[in-house]
C-alpha cells in the first residue's frame, strides 16, 4: 500500500491550498480516509475524515469552515482544500487509510497506512 501525498508548499496567512493523496495498492472504496497534521514538537493531530463512500465527513474545530476533505473513487485520491490559511496551520500534512467500519475517523490509531507527508508552510 502507498498513500502518495503531494500540494504543500509555502503560502501566505490567508491563502489557499488544495492537498492531494494518491492511493495505491489497496481497495480504495473498502476504506475511510483521513488527513493528519504534526507541528514543530506538537504531538500530531486530526484535521479530516471521510469515511469510505464520502457520505460522511468529519472536522477538527480548527478546520471547521476553512478546509474541506473530498474524495474521487475514480482516481483512488483524497484531497484537502485549504482555505483562509493560518499561520498555526503550519505542519506537516499526512494522508492515511483505515479499513471501513472503525466508525472513529478521528483517531490515529484507527487509520492502517500513512502517507510520507507534505509540507504546509503559512507566513504571516
Amino acid at each position: 500500500v502507498q498513500l502518495q501525498a503531494s500540494g504543500g508548499g509555502l503560502v501566505q496567512a490567508g491563502g489557499s491550498l488544495r492537498l492531494s493523496c494518491a492511493a495505491s495498492g489497496l481497495t480504495f472504496s473498502n476504506y475511510d480516509m483521513g488527513w493528519f497534521r504534526q507541528a514543530p514538537g506538537k504531538e500530531r493531530e486530526f484535521v479530516a475524515g471521510i469515511n469510505y463512500g464520502g457520505g460522511r465527513t468529519e472536522y477538527a474545530d480548527s478546520a471547521k469552515g476553512r478546509f474541506t476533505i473530498s474524495r474521487d473513487s475514480a482516481k483512488n485520491a483524497v484531497y484537502l482544500q485549504m482555505n483562509s490559511l493560518k499561520a498555526e496551520d503550519t505542519a506537516v500534512y499526512y494522508c492515511a487509510a483505515a479499513p471501513l467500519g472503525r466508525r472513529a475517523i478521528n483517531r490515529a490509531l484507527m487509520y492502517d497506512y500513512w502517507g510520507q507527508g507534505t509540507l504546509v508552510t503559512v507566513s504571516s
